[in-house]
């Protein structure tokens, strides 16, 4: 799929500011012969909270490590990861210097991963992690964990009880919300969030969120989010973008995407959601199953899958489509999808907060 740089993506007011820049970014293994992340071009507004969502398998997670150039061996990136630490200022996070990468990806980009318990390690305290990430970066020490107080008192913890405790004395939520405080110590200009309520229950992931929404106001941080859960980032994006098959697929406004969604593959996901107040005949689960990493077939990845495919589809890439307000679209039938398959996502589900009570 290919796309210009002024469609990736227009906020909703025209006026671009965007702090991160990912252009044609492929992650191959096997010398080239397995793609997890496939010519991916995409932009994050500042301040913004962007939602990337898909299938298991997608991409999503390889797309959250290429933002730090942390893909894991022996895969190999390819592209460019354009920084704007300011409107003046362009870097390439691809050719930065070993030392460069360590501060970029604790001081202005920082990484939540899914499962807490997995990220701290189990015979530390939680306040020796907060102690060894201020002296890798060469902060002061006393004032470091002042505001590591401050995070975790922001996010309904009490301090001293979680810095002297072992991971394992917490329970999965105060894990959770202890690993988000640890990933803006250094104060980031984006946190990257993969999948980092995956673990928890229901009520607890909606508490995270409503925090989330806080901090960001407080600190000014740009957030992605990253997720399978549909209704779950669509209750806190701006803006999402949909991934299928190691590709960008669609992407806007987060109103737009859950409501007026151009691409098959989004809206079957939308219909594909659990939905207690529905009856069961309306759950619509996808059909088939999306292409492995290798020998990918030409024309659209969702092809095999889509009610709408035609030979066009099969044989030639489709490229994106700007549908109006930022909405931008891969799909040779993006106009039939929205007269033919019908959304029966509650909209509700993804645009109501659920309060609770932290504990």
């Amino acid at each position: 799929m290919t796309t210009t740089s002024d469609q990736l993506h227009r906020p909703r007011d025209g006026v671009s500011d965007p702090i991160l820049e990912v252009k044609n970014a492929k992650v191959t293994y096997d010398g080239g012969e397995t793609y997890v992340l496939d010519n991916v071009t995409f932009s994050i507004e500042r301040n913004e909270i962007l939602g990337v969502v898909g299938e298991s398998g997608s991409g999503k997670s390889m797309l959250a490590s290429a933002l730090l150039d942390a893909i894991p061996a022996p895969g190999h990136l390819s592209g460019e990861v354009l920084y704007h630490p300011d409107q003046n200022t362009t870097v390439d996070v691809l050719e930065f210097t070993d030392s460069e990468l360590m501060e970029y990806r604790w001081a202005e980009v920082s990484m939540v991963f899914q499962g807490a318990m997995s990220s701290f390690n189990p015979t530390m305290k939680v306040g020796a992690h907060f102690k060894d990430t201020l002296k890798a970066h060469n902060r002061v020490v006393p004032e470091g964990l002042d505001f590591a107080r401050e995070l975790l008192s922001d996010l309904y913890l009490d301090p001293e009880r979680v810095l002297d405790s072992y991971p394992h004395e917490l329970s999965g939520g105060m894990q959770q919300r202890a690993l988000i405080a640890l990933s803006l110590l250094l104060e980031p200009e984006v946190l990257v969030m993969d999948e980092p309520t995956a673990a928890l229950d229901l009520l607890m992931q909606r508490s995270i969120l409503l925090l989330l929404e806080e901090i960001k106001e407080k600190y000014d941080v740009t957030m992605v989010f990253i997720t399978h859960d549909l209704p779950l980032v669509a209750s806190l994006a701006d803006r999402m973008a949909v991934m299928y098959a190691f590709e960008l697929v669609e992407a806007g406004p987060r109103d737009q995407i859950i409501g007026d969604s151009g691409h098959p593959y989004t809206r079957a996901l939308l219909n594909s959601t659990p939905n207690i107040d529905a009856p069961l005949e309306d759950m619509q689960p996808i059909p088939g199953k999306s292409p492995a990493p290798v020998n990918v077939p030409a024309g659209c990845s969702y092809a095999d899958r889509c009610p709408l495919a035609t030979d066009t589809c099969r044989q030639d890439d489709p490229v994106f489509e700007d549908i109006g307000d930022g909405h931008i679209v891969a799909c040779h039938h993006w106009q039939q999808a929205t007269e033919e398959i019908e959304l029966t996502f509650n909209q509700d589900e993804g645009g109501e907060s659920v309060e609770g009570e932290l504990r």
